[in-house]
This record gives C-alpha cells, sequence and structure tokens, in this order.
C-alpha cells in the first residue's frame, strides 16, 4: 500500500471523503444505468424448436479470428439449466460467457429455455422435465445438427437443477447421450453430512429439516413455489456477503465502469427467478433433498426407476471447490454410482456461479468441455 493511500486509510476524515467521493460516482452510474438497457445472453441464436413454454434455441457459429465463420464441428451440446434461474448465466456478458467460449472451440451449442411456469403447470414433475421435454429436446437439437452434416448423438451440460435433469436422462435412456458433463450438480444430497465442507451446506442442512407439511403449505396456495422466495432463501445464506455486496463491495468498483456493469447484468440474472411448478418443487425438496432418493436408486420417473449406474457415456463432473450452495461431497459422490465409464473430475478454484462468469472458471470449464466431445466424438 502506499503512503498516500495508508495514511488516508488511518484518516477517517479522508476516509469518508473518499467514501463520498465513490459514492456520487456511484449514483452517477447507477443513474445513467437507467436510461438504457443492461442487457444479458446477448450471444446470437435462433428458436429451432418449441412446446408451449419451452424453447430450444441454437447459437450460430463464432466468427473467427481472420473474420470467416468457423463451422462447429463437435457436438451437438444442450446446455440444461434447472429452474432456479435463468439459462442467461452462462452468457452474461461478452467477456464472461462459456457460450462463446464453447462457440469458439468449434461446439455446436444449443440451450433450453423452459420459459415462465404458471398455475396451469403446477402438475408437471420430474417425469416433464427430466423425461419427456428434454428428450424432445435432445431429439431436436440432434435432428438440427445433422441437417447440417454434423451427424451424431447429441450431449448434455446440465447445470445445478439441470444436471440433475441431465443425469437422470442419461441413466434412463444410456443410448441416446454421446457424452454429458454435469456442472455444480448435487447427486448425493446427503454427501455433506459424513463430510462437511466449511462455510457451505446450511441450504442442505435448511431444506432437510422442513417438515413435509410445510413444503406442501409453501405450494398450496397457487401450486406453485415461489421465485421470489427461493431467492430470498440464497440470500439468507450468507447474509454478511450479501449485505457487503450491495455496501463495501459496491463502493470498491465505483471507478470502474466495466465492473460495475458486470454487477448490474449479475443482478439482472439473480432478480429473474421464475416460479416452479408444485409437483416439481415437491420431488426436489421431498424427494431429494429430504428423501436421497437419487443415490437410493428409488427416484421413480414416467414410472421407471432411475438407476444412475446405468450411464453409459463418458461423463465430466465440474465442482466448484468453494461452493456453498452445492458442497463438493455432494456432486463428487457421482463417481461412486458409475460403472465401466469415462470419467473424469475438474475442480474449479471458484464459488457456485464463479464456473460461469470468472475467468478462472471460463479458463477451465470451456476447453474440458471441448475435450470432452473430442474425445466422445
Amino acid at each position: 500500500m502506499s503512503g498516500a493511500r495508508a495514511s488516508r486509510s488511518h484518516d477517517p476524515v479522508l476516509g469518508l471523503a473518499e467514501a463520498t467521493r465513490r459514492m456520487v460516482r456511484l449514483v452517477d452510474h447507477l443513474g445513467r444505468a437507467e436510461s438504457r438497457t443492461v442487457e444479458i445472453a446477448t450471444t446470437p441464436s435462433d428458436v429451432v424448436w418449441r412446446d408451449g413454454k419451452v424453447t430450444l434455441s441454437r447459437y450460430r457459429p463464432a466468427p473467427a479470428a481472420s473474420g470467416m465463420v468457423a463451422e462447429p464441428h463437435l457436438g451437438p451440446l444442450l446446455i440444461v439449466h434447472g429452474l432456479v434461474g435463468r439459462q442467461t448465466m452462462t452468457d452474461l456478458e461478452p467477456g464472461r460467457s462459456l457460450v462463446r467460449r464453447l462457440l469458439a472451440a468449434g461446439v455446436d451449442t444449443f440451450v433450453l429455455d423452459w420459459g415462465n411456469a404458471t398455475r396451469a403447470d403446477r402438475l408437471c414433475d420430474m417425469t416433464d422435465y427430466a423425461d419427456y421435454l428434454l428428450g424432445d429436446a435432445l431429439e431436436a437439437a440432434a435432428a438440427q445438427s445433422d441437417a447440417d452434416g454434423n451427424r451424431g448423438r447429441a450431449a448434455l451440460l446440465g447445470i445445478c437443477q439441470g444436471g440433475v435433469f441431465a443425469a437422470v436422462h442419461a441413466a434412463l435412456y444410456p443410448e441416446r447421450l454421446k457424452a454429458l458433463a454435469l456442472a455444480v450438480t448435487p447427486i448425493d444430497f446427503h454427501a455433506d453430512i459424513a463430510r462437511p465442507t466449511p462455510g457451505s451446506g446450511h441450504l442442505n442442512v435448511w431444506l432437510r429439516s422442513l417438515p413435509e407439511a410445510l413444503v406442501d403449505r409453501l405450494i398450496e396456495d397457487s401450486g406453485m413455489l415461489s421465485g421470489a422466495l427461493s431467492g430470498a432463501v440464497f440470500n439468507g445464506l450468507a447474509p454478511a456477503r450479501t449485505a457487503a455486496k450491495y455496501t463495501t463491495d459496491l463502493l470498491e468498483i465505483a471507478d470502474d465502469p466495466d465492473a460495475l456493469d458486470t454487477f448490474l447484468r449479475m443482478e439482472k440474472w439473480l432478480a429473474d427467478r421464475p416460479d416452479q411448478p408444485g409437483a416439481l418443487a415437491r420431488d426436489w425438496l421431498v424427494g431429494l433433498y429430504r428423501e436421497n432418493r437419487l443415490v437410493a436408486e428409488r427416484m421413480l420417473v414416467d414410472n421407471r426407476p432411475v438407476r444412475l449406474a446405468d450411464i453409459a457415456c463418458p461423463v465430466l463432473n465440474i465442482l466448484a471447490r468453494d461452493d456453498h450452495i452445492v458442497p463438493p461431497p455432494c456432486s463428487r459422490a457421482l463417481q461412486a454410482c458409475l460403472r465401466n465409464v469415462a470419467y473424469r473430475e475438474l475442480e474449479v478454484p471458484t464459488g457456485h456461479i464463479g464456473v460461469f462468469v470468472s475467468r478462472r472458471g471460463l479458463d477451465r470449464v470451456a476447453p474440458a468441455i471441448a475435450d470432452l466431445l473430442e474425445c466422445a466424438a
């Protein structure tokens, strides 16, 4: 620290003046942001399939350094998020976009958007999302890719709750997938009990303690689990971190317009949490968090038992070392459930979301996925 900064940090008057200056800059930037649209998910794409509210989009190939469009030679790869947060997270902004990294690596990339579920969808459950809708989207992605001469089965990249959908589908239809990549995906929802991780697991403990009757009361009025409630729960997992984000952390970047724009994009993503159908929420909160049915082989999807040992394609399992939402042991448990498949584990030195928006995450994750597809071709 320079002498000037050191003296300023110990002088309360100068410190207050500096904080005030930063606050003025911050208010000015945020005020100007209100007059323009802070956009996320700007990578060009085209909707190629839809089923009601659910859409499948195909990203357009990225221009190469020469200016020519590089035709994809890997894939197709379908990115599957959950309903807890939007699919836009993997394309937050041009410089922090897993999607753009994959396109640059020659991956024919698709993404599934679950849309906004309403009361009319309240009976949709794990079968609808992990089997029917995901299966139809996979077939549509493979057909689109085949039409361009990029033949072969599709691969899945499942993220968090979407990773559970992807793992379930891979187990039910082992012949359908070329490869499976999971990222920050809980598999054994009780693994943190025997292997606690400092600073994480609070969500697991809290959800496991919810009485089943309370879960029913949370969804009975509208038949849905509120997205706003889910967001409040996530904010409450680390209250000190949440408070710092909107105070001291924000002041620290007051002089950096690019960092402030990134902050606003992330806030826009965080604020956009759709409601979940009550039946799916019950499968998630009771069947998985409370009863751990997936690893116990007691999960039924379309009245069929889900056995992860039936997965037959190569698997890449991406963990976040500092994940306070999905403790690493809950993801790492996947390996013990598999048999006779190529398995690779990638631990990224970030938190849950940093896997997809930090440079430390992107520098590791995109090449690992491209390598998985290359080996599975």
